[in-house]
């Protein structure tokens, strides 16, 4: 039986993971090669592809893993062309990269805004800018940006700028799905909510509740109707439909995956 993704060439961006689990990019590099692809992998730090690559050597899956910061437009250039060169195309593109900067515009300062702007939303324009004129010369393509309902809620934290960069994704998705609709290009982003990442333990638990893990994950799991927090294989299976071509009439919308968080009041 053919698999869904057989022999396409997927770039997905963050393909790491700033620990052990299932971040959202790990998870979609290993769904994606387990439904056939040629997985291109990216991310700054080529040790945190190590897990991801090495889950995805258990089935004999396909994956190359490239350092690329993909906030720099020449590095995004080399980036592409050389999956362009050794795969001989680009069937799906997978922005995952991002990360939230705790606070407000008076407790923010200019160069954290400026930095998650370039890493939340600029990484996003720069990845397509290179991207597009590839699909567009095949006559097709699929491209999958990964928002977070911070960009259409609050959801519990100020992350002025990760809200607004994220709600920019939402909005460049929906431009450049129009755009290039007619050239057999469909853009959709994929919304996740409070999912259980490695960021949670990493990260997140530093910022919010002074380190202390379970009282972040209490939280979280609060604000959530279903009453569990997903984790990147939850997300990944979103991306993964909205790229394949069950999805093929679906362009320019959003895919919330949140357990019901975004829909409930108070």
């Amino acid at each position: 039986m053919s698999k869904r993704f057989q022999d396409k060439v997927v770039i997905v961006s963050g393909a790491g993971s700033v620990g052990s689990g299932w971040g959202n990019g790990r998870a979609a590099a290993v769904l994606f090669a387990q439904e056939g692809a040629q997985v291109y992998g990216v991310d700054r730090n080529l040790a945190a592809m190590e897990e991801t690559a090495a889950r995805i050597a258990e089935f004999g899956g396909s994956f190359t893993a490239t350092e690329a910061d993909v906030t720099d437009n020449a590095a995004v250039h080399t980036m592409v062309a050389d999956c362009h060169n050794r795969l001989g195309r680009i069937d799906v593109l997978v922005n995952n990269v991002g990360g939230s900067a705790a606070g407000g515009p008076v407790e923010m300062s200019e160069e954290v805004w400026d930095a998650q702007v370039d890493f939340n939303l600029k990484s996003v324009f720069l990845t397509c800018k290179h991207v597009l004129p590839i699909m567009e010369a095949q006559g097709r393509g699929a491209i999958v940006n990964l928002a977070s309902t911070s960009g259409i809620r609050w959801t519990g934290s100020a992350q002025v700028a990760y809200a607004a960069c994220k709600a920019g994704v939402i909005q460049f998705g929906r431009v450049v799905a129009v755009q290039y609709a007619a050239k057999g290009i469909r853009v959709n982003t994929v919304v996740p909510g409070q999912m259980h990442t490695p960021m949670v333990e990493v990260r997140l638990a530093g910022q919010r509740t002074g380190g202390d893990v379970e009282a972040l994950i209490k939280q979280r799991v609060a604000r959530i109707p279903m009453g569990f927090a997903g984790d990147g294989r939850d997300t990944a299976n979103a991306v993964l439909f909205l790229a394949s071509d069950e999805a093929r009439f679906i362009t320019g919308t959003e895919l919330v995956v949140d357990g019901g968080m975004s829909v409930r009041c108070g």
